[in-house]
């Protein structure tokens, strides 16, 4: 059994849903401070649910500001289990079956950060003079809500002047195989809820009522007609989604007197987030609504090109795997937009991602080796 592989099994059996951490970061710190790194443990948030977050550095001899820094980022929090009777095996117990390794966490990340933990074990110890400096940021909070964890941490970096040039984020991105995919930016997210306000009546006098739900009907049907960019090269056309929809008392005889609308875009780096608030409140206007909207941005979209990191990524993949890498936008979010705001080339890969945060959730134990030997690789074409 591989150092990897069993370093995958400690973490996956230390139940972490999302913000416990579970000690795993205590783990990888202790694994790391073994190896010469300089640990920092970060903690945010609510006194009675704390967000536990790792800073790990270790500077090499190569230049004396340690410079270029590669990142190793992650989150060792996991979605929680769902029903545990649907589980053919414990969710915290790691379990092999016909090749795969089974648990929460198994693919959404804790193989990633095992073969991050033990590449970087390798790579010092066959290079204890390296150039540069690799660093691990780690938190508890990235299935949530994360307000606490990776985006309070890089403002910590930023408060200590803390220079950040490359970093790969181990996301589950590969499709059929590992390697296949990696992730050079990932779209922004902006949020709204909108309230439609109108005036409750009975049905049968609509007269003297004002029904929001018809009143909205209109602008609705041209909101999910707009073409709101043509989106790139890199990225999708930006698109806009309703998630839920509410009115009404519930009863069948009452006007409702407000409609409560959640909806999304998911953005390229051709629109904006003014732009697009701009365009919707325009077309809500236009149409003679009194509305009110929360806005919220999850994100700003980001693109790491080609460049230093995604070649040397992209080499290390076909060395070891022989597979000519796709370059993808596609998905949701990750902590990756934070860490952008602070680092010029961001990148996320780690295994494939058909059973993240689904029942009986696995990795196949034949890529584990092959991720850590990609980390590896490229942590060689990087800072030797």
């Amino acid at each position: 059994m591989s150092a990897t592989l069993r370093l995958t099994e400690a973490l996956i059996a230390r139940p972490s849903v999302t913000p416990e951490d579970g000690g795993c970061q205590t783990l990888i710190a202790d694994r790391l401070k073994a190896i010469g790194f300089e640990c920092h443990t970060l903690t945010f948030g609510p006194a009675d649910a704390p967000v536990t977050n790792l800073w790990a550095i270790k500077r090499g001899a190569g230049h004396a500001n340690g410079t270029p820094v590669l990142v190793f980022a992650g989150h060792t929090d996991v979605v929680p289990t769902g029903p545990v009777d649907q589980w053919t095996s414990l969710p915290f117990a790691p379990t092999f079956r016909d090749g795969m390794l089974y648990g929460r966490g198994a693919a959404d990340m804790k193989t990633s950060l095992a073969a991050m933990v033990v590449a970087s074990e390798e790579f010092v110890s066959g290079h204890p003079g390296h150039a540069g400096s690799i660093a691990f940021l780690l938190t508890s909070d990235e299935e949530g809500p994360s307000v606490d964890g990776t985006v309070k941490v890089c403002e910590w970096l930023q408060s200590r002047g803390e220079r950040l040039d490359a970093c790969i984020v181990g996301e589950p991105t590969s499709v059929k195989s590992v390697g296949d995919m990696i992730k050079n930016g990932r779209r922004g997210s902006l949020s709204g809820k909108l309230r439609v306000k109108g005036i409750q009546g009975h049905i049968a006098y609509p007269h003297l009522a004002r029904n929001p739900i018809h009143q909205a009907a209109p602008a609705l049907a041209e909101l999910t007609a707009i073409v709101w960019d043509e989106g790139n090269d890199h990225f999708p056309p930006t698109s806009w989604q309703m998630s839920n929809i509410h009115a009404g008392t519930g009863a069948n005889n009452v006007i409702p007197g407000e409609l409560v609308i959640d909806f999304n875009f998911r953005f390229s780096t051709e629109s904006t987030p003014e732009g697009l608030q701009a365009r919707l409140e325009e077309v809500l206007t236009r149409h003679q609504l009194e509305f009110q909207i929360d806005w919220t941005l999850g994100g700003r979209p980001f693109l790491t090109r080609r460049g230093p990191l995604v070649d040397a990524m992209a080499d290390a993949i076909k060395a070891t795997t022989g597979i000519e890498t796709e370059l993808s936008t596609t998905g949701g979010t990750s902590d990756g937009r934070f860490i952008a705001q602070i680092c010029p080339q961001v990148v996320e890969f780690g295994p494939v991602n058909a059973s993240i945060h689904k029942i009986d959730e696995h990795v196949a134990v034949a890529d584990i080796e092959p991720l850590k030997d990609i980390y590896r690789g490229t942590l060689e074409r990087l800072l030797t």
